[in-house]
This record gives C-alpha cells, structure tokens and sequence, in this order.
C-alpha cells in the first residue's frame, strides 16, 4: 500500500483494511481500462489486476468530503440497477438523508421535468458505471458531478471522482456503501469522533437473496421434531409411554368399556327395558294428542 497523501486523522485503521481484504475490495477484472492504471498495484499471473487498497480508501475519503459539503442531504442521489447495489443504496440512503434509486433508472429522471420521477440532484453516486450508464449520460447533460465505484474495466467517461475497488461481489459493494456512510457521518458530526464505532453492522448493506430466505423459512417450518427434541418436553408433560402403547394396541376397547358404563358406574343396558317403555309411553301420549286436536275438514 503506498503512504498515505491524507492528514493522520484520515488514515485508516488496520480493521479498515483488514475488512477491505476480507471483503475482496482488492480484486479487479482481468482487463484494465486505461485511465484506471493509476490505481492499479500489481497483475498476479494469472491476469487479475489487483487494486492499491490505500488509493481506495482515500478516494472514499474525498468523496465522503463531497458529500458533507451539500447542505440539503437530500440533494443527493445514489443509484444502483445492479441487485448486489440495491440493498446497500437503500441503507445509505435511510443513514445519510439521501435519495435512492433503487433498481431500473427512468429515463429522463434528471432530463424531463414531466417525468413523474423527475429529480433535481447536487450529486450522484452509482455502483457501476457500466450498469448504471443512462444516469451518468443524463447527469452530464445537467452538469451534475458523478461519484462511481470503478473497477479496474469500468469506463470513466463524465465520471468525476472513481473509487477503485471490486464492484462485482456482493460483499466489496455492501462494505463499499457502508465505509462511504459511516465516513459521511463522522464528517457531519452525527458520530461522536472519530475513534467511535458506529453501531450499524456491515452485514446490513450486503446482498441477500430473497428466495434463498424464503426457501431456509420454508425449511426452518417444516422441519419434523426429531426424538431427542421430544423426548425432554414429553417428560415434562407426563408422557407415559407404556399406557400409551397399551392405548394405541386396542383403540377402541377403552372406548367400548368407558361407554358400557354410565355416570354412576351402572350399566346402560340394565336401564335399557325402562328407556324402551318410555318412548312407548311417549308414543302413545302423541297418538292421544293426535286424537284430540281436530282436523281442517271437521272445522270446516
């Protein structure tokens, strides 16, 4: 990594780039665009290009200096088609004040005040270059200044201030957006100094796949208690396996001895001759009823 050109309180910290490394912020493409050579360190022999972290990290810095000096935070915009990016736009967004495109760009969201969409920017800040092309197109014919995580292949064309680093993995991206809010923030003041740690986790600008979620929901519901799972609740709740298993060897004998006997204890077929001559006693009071209620005709 090259010496620092920033004041010592913008250096970074060993954490700082330990994260960078841990997150391939370092790993560029095999092809290398020519106004990117600036930023490169060295090409392994394989034909990877690998990025200088420490001009990384001071482009984050630059640019999150930009981005303290717009008053209105909501004057600036950060874009991102790319999946990976959406998240992490979002967050940024919801962290700083700023205002969010997630997903496809209008055209003319910066060139045609009809557009329902139509916006105003100070600033913008795309994920990709490449991707997000129609936003830097619109934003040079405005004069609007362009900040773009750039990899070592990504055109630069109407792009003011390039942070080099891998904008193709979902964790250099995440980590990326993350660096860049939490930088914003010290710069505003939002953050005690400079030696607090924020307290948003990283993990929350990185990609996650909404089906993979759903699928480990799914499996996480459906999953069938396995007998170590059930057995200590069993026990608590007075299982008793040896009357269960007699139970489910003759279901319904319990059934038919339970229903033989009456609340008393006697039986129901001892009382069976008395319930017989009441419903022929019943019979017979209907018949007498019958008798002495008179028909339509003889009323008539």
């Amino acid at each position: 990594m090259a010496p620092s050109q920033l004041p010592p309180i913008f250096n970074a910290t060993s954490q700082d780039i330990e994260m960078l490394l841990a997150a391939q912020c370092h790993l560029g493409s095999k092809n290398l665009q020519v106004h990117m050579e600036p930023y490169l360190w060295k090409t392994r022999p394989d034909g990877i290009n690998i990025i200088n972290i420490g001009k990384t990290w001071e482009k984050i810095v630059l640019a999150a200096r930009i981005i303290a000096t717009i008053d209105n935070p909501a004057d600036v915009c950060v874009i991102s088609a790319r999946p990976y990016g959406q998240r992490a736009v979002l967050k940024f967004a919801a962290h700083t004040g700023a205002t969010a495109i997630a997903g496809r760009f209008t055209p003319g969201n910066f060139t045609n005040y009809i557009t329902r969409s139509f916006k105003e920017p100070r600033l913008i800040i795309v994920t990709d270059p490449r991707t997000d092309a129609q936003a830097i197109k619109e934003a040079s014919y405005v004069n609007i200044p362009v900040i773009a995580l750039c990899d070592t292949d990504s055109p630069t064309d109407f792009v003011d201030v390039a942070i080099p680093t891998n904008n193709k993995g979902r964790h250099s991206i995440g980590l990326i957006w993350w660096m860049l809010a939490r930088e914003v923030l010290r710069l505003r003041g939002t953050l005690a100094s400079r030696e607090a740690e924020w307290d948003v986790v990283v993990d929350l600008y990185f990609y996650r796949d909404p089906e993979a979620e759903e699928n480990k929901e799914i499996a996480d519901e459906t999953k069938v208690a396995t007998t170590e799972e059930v057995g200590p609740a069993a026990i608590e709740s007075g299982f008793a396996g040896e009357s269960w298993d007699a139970a489910a060897a003759a279901p319904g004998t319990a059934f038919a001895a339970a229903s033989a006997v009456g609340p008393a204890g006697t039986s129901w077929e001892a009382d069976g001759g008395d319930w017989a001559a009441g419903s022929a006693a019943a019979a017979a009071g209907g018949e007498s009823w019958a008798e002495a209620q008179p028909t339509e005709a003889a009323k008539w």
